[in-house]
């Protein structure tokens, strides 16, 4: 081995090194006990474990409806809250990116949710949703205030949308900012004068040039939409009767509430495949998209 490449090769052993030793303690070991696990009757708790092969997988497949009904719960939240979230986003950051003389308050406003813990959002809208739209239902009489948000399938579907895209849409919005401000001006004076509509501006030049961002925020919201647990433990806990249950609430109460590690572990693995299928299909079709200014 040359002297250069020593070099080069204890530069990337000093600087990434340590974030990959770290990341394979954290998330790579694991992940990969995890794995394990799946092929086991192991119940989190007891010393022994074992092994039992494919039992776990066919008995989902075959028996366990609640998955089922909690994964189709997942990719109708995952549809609607991915498209608003990202609508909201681009939306709040294209305005904000006007010249208003509080613009940089409206972005710290947008953002705040964010910086809000998940359980701690879902208990504070839990109370607003019961408590604060049934006083405003008092003082006003409309109908909408008074709607069962938490008690009611539809309603308790709707009500987790409307907290997770009031959570997520700020830190979405700083993305579609930053890609709002990179594009060229030069290209958009060009085309209003060629006479080109706002709206023509901004679905032929803007959308084309800010697609990276979009490839970035729809990959962020659709593992953000699988991914939901805490909003959906702390509004709803999955009820009534199972009809909001998300996969990671319905994956947690099989390991830790009913003590069957090994198949919790196994729809975990189930679920990490079919999220990892879906955001790489994802990020292909949006990264074909994506054009050079």
């Amino acid at each position: 081995m040359s002297r250069k490449a020593r070099s080069q090769l204890g530069q990337q052993l000093f600087f990434v090194g340590p974030a990959t030793f770290f990341f394979m303690i954290i998330v790579g070991i694991p992940f990969l006990m995890g794995m394990y696990y799946s092929f086991t009757d192991w119940n989190g708790v007891a010393g022994t474990v074992t092994w039992i092969g494919l039992d776990n997988f066919k008995a989902i497949f075959s028996s366990d409806s609640d998955y089922f009904a909690a994964f189709w719960f997942t990719v109708k939240f995952t549809a609607v809250g991915v498209v608003l979230t990202n609508v909201m986003g681009f939306v709040i950051a294209y305005v904000l990116t006007k010249p208003l003389k509080m613009r940089n308050a409206l972005r710290t406003i947008f953002f705040m949710p964010n910086v809000i813990g998940g359980l701690l959002l879902g208990f504070i809208w839990q109370f607003i949703f019961v408590k604060g739209f049934a006083t405003l239902g008092e003082l006003t009489g409309w109908s909408f205030f008074n709607l069962p948000w938490l008690g009611d399938e539809k309603t308790g579907f709707w009500g987790i949308v409307i907290v997770f895209v009031w959570q997520t849409a700020g830190y979405l919005m700083v993305i579609y900012i930053a890609a709002l401000t990179n594009v060229p001006r030069d290209i958009m004076e060009a085309a209003e004068i060629d006479g080109a509509s706002r709206m023509q501006v901004l679905r032929t030049v803007i959308m084309p040039l800010v697609m990276p961002a979009v490839t970035v925020c729809l990959f962020l919201a659709i593992s953000w939409s699988f991914k939901m647990f805490d909003l959906n433990l702390s509004l709803t806990k999955g009820g009534p009767f199972k009809s909001t249950e998300s996969v990671a609430l319905n994956i947690y109460l099989e390991a830790f509430q009913n003590n069957r590690y090994g198949l919790g572990a196994a729809k975990a693995f189930i679920f990490f495949v079919i999220v990892a299928l879906i955001t790489l299909i994802q990020v292909r079709i949006t990264k074909s998209k994506e054009v050079e200014a």
